[in-house]
């Protein structure tokens, strides 16, 4: 029935008569309708989707109620109805200045309503709201009645005053009815020229028709066939508060997701943004009253129910416009960058090129420096210690939650847990609960083995403060990573993600329970999983390569560290796996110089360095098989000054020594590994290996015997003996030490 046309083309837009279709389409249509018209503001007002919900001056009324004077020192803002969703730019050009307006029923109500609302009192606000709302039948009032539902949780409530039939004129009885005076005909009654059935329904109550159990009330008809009854009846005077307004429009959508009923949400959207051709808005046009334009709104949450359908491009492409409209939705940026649909570069060109001149001239920098910080650190290091630098000098961020966590984030990424421990700890010591920062503390914990504790009583806390929170879970499970019963932990993640579908840690840490465990072929289907979720993200596909090469398919391997690197070409981690890849393949050479690459990006500083050990260890192994033996020993002695204890590179160290001839020291080596670990199996081996050739080479260290064969060596220890006996025959007087020394 939404496509039948309506059979009268003067039906005035405010008529149930439009469509029966919950579709935005009649709203464009509207929009393009006023603009063409030349209709008045309080009209194109409410259908502007350039426009946000926001508490507009007192001085502005509702446009279906009498103007009334300026507010004075004797009146309480809020009586008025100051959010108005049908605002009129115009309406503050005719307020008269000589009046001052009474204070009625209305007035108060309306008081109580905003005041219960400041002080969470949600059913006091509901009630006196909703007595408003049947005395002036003001569409804000009943926008804001549709609120105070939204955040009492009663979505369904809130959904039905929303899209149900509404009049669009006052009663005829109530308070304001003295106001107008009875100038006004009752919106209900039947069109004079009404044909069929319409000609046959009742006509309006009047004083002389009464109902027994409200006297002198209209009502319209309700159930399932209420709206085609409602078309039937009146011909106007009768519309929908979501075909009305924008902004109705979208509470509906928000009740509407609230409730999963994702496609009836999506429905009332529209599929794609229905006012991207209208001509009003785009991202280089400024919101007209400097709030957040409901139209990038619209399109976030567009995004968010795209998501729950599992149609992660269109998501995307709803987020990204979204934050093209208006650079103050920073709800659509952190589901682009937490959610990481975009690889760092696209996110960073995404970002920089941002409309925040056009759309916010006074803020545009402090903007764009906020969002550059919370974008990920694997390139554009300079710049983003810069841009952090100029939040703290220029606009005294230093001790900001936010700001602070972007400096976590950078030293997370170099792998300094214990500088990025410290900086958490001051965040969360700020704000107890910083959802983007608990998950770099919670790792922070779980790499240095000395604060284990500390996690699980910090999980503990967590689960207490905040039981419906998905991160509290993920700590818990964190924990249980600790004690190496994954298990329990793959468990605590599940729960996680079924309470946060898109929180990342919890996915990737899943697919590690699975991995550490030995679960190879697991893990690759959880990192698969990861990798399909969070398309901009490398690590899911380095994982994969990773679990691949466990299971020796190298060829798989090779493809997943590939498409890793084309997402992102500044990992040094993802260097340091395509160097092990490039190394099993027997490409050492290669080999060699990603694992250089590796050390290179990293930029190794003090706190970070034992995190880079293995990376080190492999660089030599490298080295060593093409023959480079002093590089290779270089490399290993840079471990053992990090750590003196490392079996590996003392091990490796001994290798090396072995193989330039210097069987002693390399025995030396292979000792002290021993010392550290006593029943290594390999160093044992390699410990008789260097034994063993110096046994065959002698006290001089040398195969084939001394040098200058033994009858040489014979002849020579003969002179020496001699001389030492004449010497002692000459040397009567020298003393017993003497005597010893020159035997």
């Amino acid at each position: 029935m939404a496509g039948v046309p309506s059979p009268s083309g003067s039906r005035p837009r405010h008529s149930i008569n439009n469509s029966f279709s919950f579709g935005p389409q009649n709203l464009v249509d509207s929009l393009a309708e006023a603009n063409t018209s030349g209709a008045s503001n309080a009209r194109r007002s409410y259908l502007d989707p350039s426009r946000s919900i926001l508490h507009t001056s007192p001085l502005r009324s509702s446009p279906r109620l009498s103007r009334r004077a300026k507010t004075t020192a004797n009146r309480h803002p809020l009586a008025n109805d100051t959010t108005d969703v049908f605002q009129d730019d115009a309406d503050d050009e005719g307020e008269d200045d000589d009046g001052v307006h009474g204070w009625t029923i209305v007035d108060r109500m309306r008081l109580w309503r905003h005041d219960a609302l400041m002080q969470h009192l949600y059913d006091s606000a509901a009630f006196w709201g909703d007595k408003i709302v049947s005395w002036t039948n003001d569409p804000n009032d009943a926008f804001w009645l549709a609120q105070t539902y939204f955040l009492k949780h009663e979505y369904s409530r809130a959904e039905r005053l929303l899209t149900r039939p509404f009049p669009t004129t006052p009663p005829r009885t109530g308070p304001l009815a003295a106001a107008t005076n009875s100038t006004f005909q009752p919106p209900f009654a039947p069109a004079a020229n009404s044909k069929g059935k319409a000609r046959e329904m009742p006509p309006p109550l009047t004083g002389e028709v009464t109902d027994e159990i409200a006297p002198g009330v209209q009502r319209l008809p309700v159930g399932p066939g209420e709206m085609i009854d409602v078309a039937i009846q009146y011909r106007d005077g009768v519309s929908r508060l979501v075909d009305m307004s924008v902004a109705c429009r979208y509470l509906g959508a928000q009740c509407q997701m609230r409730q999963g009923k994702w496609n009836d949400a999506l429905e009332m959207l529209g599929e794609s943004n229905p006012f991207r051709n209208s001509g009003r808005g785009g991202p280089g046009v400024p919101n007209v009253d400097g709030g957040i334009k409901i139209e990038a709104s619209m399109c976030h949450l567009r995004g968010l129910l795209m998501l729950k359908l599992n149609r992660g491009d269109q998501a995307k492409a709803c987020f990204v416009e979204a934050l093209a409209l208006d650079v103050k939705c920073y709800e659509a940026f952190e589901q682009l960058v937490d959610g990481e649909m975009m690889t760092p570069e696209e996110e960073w060109q995404f970002v920089q090129g941002l409309a925040y001149r056009e759309q916010t001239p006074a803020d545009a920098e402090f903007v764009r420096l906020m969002y550059l910080s919370r974008l990920r650190k694997y390139k554009h290091t300079e710049d983003h210690a810069l841009v952090r630098r100029r939040l703290v000098d220029e606009y005294g961020l230093g001790d900001n939650p936010d700001v602070l966590y972007s400096f976590a984030d950078a030293l997370y990424t170099q792998l300094r847990w214990a500088d990025c421990f410290a900086v958490t700890s001051r965040i969360l010591g700020l704000v107890s609960i910083h959802k983007a920062t608990i998950p770099l503390h919670v790792a922070c914990m779980y790499h240095m083995k000395h604060l284990h504790s500390k996690l699980f009583l910090f999980a503990h806390d967590l689960v207490e403060k905040e039981p419906e929170s998905a991160t509290s879970w993920f700590a818990v499970g964190m924990w249980y990573m600790c004690v190496e019963k994954y298990p329990e932990a793959r468990t605590y993640f599940s729960k996680t993600s079924l309470m946060d579908p898109r929180f990342a840690p919890a996915w990737i840490a899943f697919a590690h329970a699975f991995s550490m465990e030995g679960e190879h072929d697991h893990a690759v289907t959880a990192y698969s999983t990861c990798a399909r979720l969070y398309t901009g993200s490398h690590l899911p596909l380095m994982y994969v390569g990773m679990e691949h090469m466990i299971l020796s398919n190298l060829k798989l391997a090779a493809e997943a560290l590939f498409a890793a690197q084309h997402m992102c070409d500044s990992d040094p981690l993802l260097f340091n796996e395509r160097g092990v890849m490039a190394f099993m393949n027997e490409d050492y050479e290669t080999a060699a110089k990603l694992f250089a690459n590796a050390l290179e990006l990293a930029n190794v500083v003090q706190t970070s360095q034992l995190a880079w050990i293995p990376t080190y260890i492999n660089l030599g192994t490298a080295l060593r098989r093409i023959g480079r033996l002093d590089q290779a020993k270089a490399a290993y002695q840079r471990v053992l000054e990090m750590d003196y204890r490392n079996v590996a590179a003392l091990s490796f160290m001994g290798v090396t020594h072995h193989l330039l001839g210097n069987v002693e020291a390399a025995i030396v080596k292979y000792h002290e590994a021993l010392s550290v670990d006593p029943i290594n199996g390999y160093v044992l081996e390699l410990l008789d290996l260097a034994l063993e050739s110096s046994a065959d080479m002698g006290p001089f260290g040398t195969k084939g015997g001394p040098p200058g064969g033994e009858e040489n060596w014979e002849r020579k220890m003969r002179e020496h003996r001699d001389k030492g006996k004449q010497v002692v025959r000459n040397g009567s007087d020298l003393t017993g030490e003497d005597e010893m020394m020159t035997l």
